[in-house]
């Protein structure tokens, strides 16, 4: 992928503001965020970003992935990223091989703002969901509900807009310049009373995908993904309570265009990839 200037500075802009707001949680989201070393790169990082990035690296280099702060520096590594490519896939790291650490919710926070950045709404709103559906009881769900709400409304799809917004919305008393901002947005949705607690939420439908590996090895879920984004599938990764990473592909409405692209998955890649049902 590549990024342009323009792209960097606004990426770099976006990684900065959002660094500040996921820093400002209450302190118990913090309690993992002890070494020195990361904190004092989180500092150098408003002057000197190359002097932080490369302190960042030193501290990757010198630390074991099983080591219990890897997955806070690594996403240290993603905010402080010089480009979009980078920050993306050390945030995507932190998703995928620490799921269960206190990291995994606010990097995809970082993941829906900078795929919004980069105009792609379809990957912010699978990283707001994703966030909604493994981590429902995150502090961060109301900042993923406004990103993934404009998400959908960029892809003129305001029957799951509007829901979004209202749940940012309930969830903002605290943060005034937050709660103005989803307000503004907010407006759109004026064939509903935006916060009314009364309104009933829309029924839930059922979609289908296809599954086509589940296994343990990040490894090899990074380059599944790999190889089905380049053949132009919509990929991505389910966890479960089994610990596999489950790829997937696609959302579709139907039985038959999910079988449709199940065939296609086999004719191209082989093995046994099969349909399975998503709320």
């Amino acid at each position: 992928m590549r990024v342009g200037r323009s792209d960097r500075r606004t990426v770099g802009r976006v990684l900065v503001v959002a660094a500040g707001v996921l820093t400002a949680q209450p302190p118990d989201r913090l309690s993992a965020q002890t070494d020195t070393v990361r904190m004092a790169a989180l500092r150098v990082a408003q002057t000197r970003p190359d002097s932080a990035r490369a302190m960042v690296r030193r501290l990757l280099a010198s630390l074991s992935p099983q080591d219990s702060v890897y997955p806070g520096v690594l996403f240290t590594a993603g905010r402080i990223a010089a480009d979009a490519t980078t920050a993306a896939t050390n945030l995507q790291r932190v998703v995928v091989e620490y799921g269960r650490s206190v990291w995994a919710d606010s990097a995809l926070v970082l993941l829906t703002q900078l795929y919004f950045a980069q105009g792609d709404p379809a990957a912010t709103v699978q990283a707001a969901e994703r966030l909604r559906l493994d981590y429902p009881d995150s502090p961060l769900r109301a900042r993923a509900d406004f990103w993934g709400a404009r998400a959908y409304f960029d892809l003129k799809d305001d029957a799951h807009g509007c829901p979004l917004i209202r749940e940012a919305l309930d969830a903002t008393s605290a943060d005034v310049e937050f709660k103005n901002q989803v307000t503004f947005y907010a407006s759109r949705c004026a064939s509903a009373t935006v916060g009314d607690t009364q309104a009933k939420p829309p029924v839930p439908t059922v979609t289908y995908a296809v599954q086509v590996m589940a296994v343990k090895s990040a490894a090899q879920v990074d380059e599944m993904l790999t190889r089905l984004k380049v053949m132009g599938f919509d990929a991505r990764v389910v966890r479960d309570t089994s610990g596999l990473f489950k790829v997937r592909v696609g959302r579709y409405a139907t039985h038959d265009e999910a079988a449709q692209a199940q065939r296609r998955l086999k004719t191209r890649l082989g093995g046994q990839p099969f349909v399975v049902e998503e709320p």
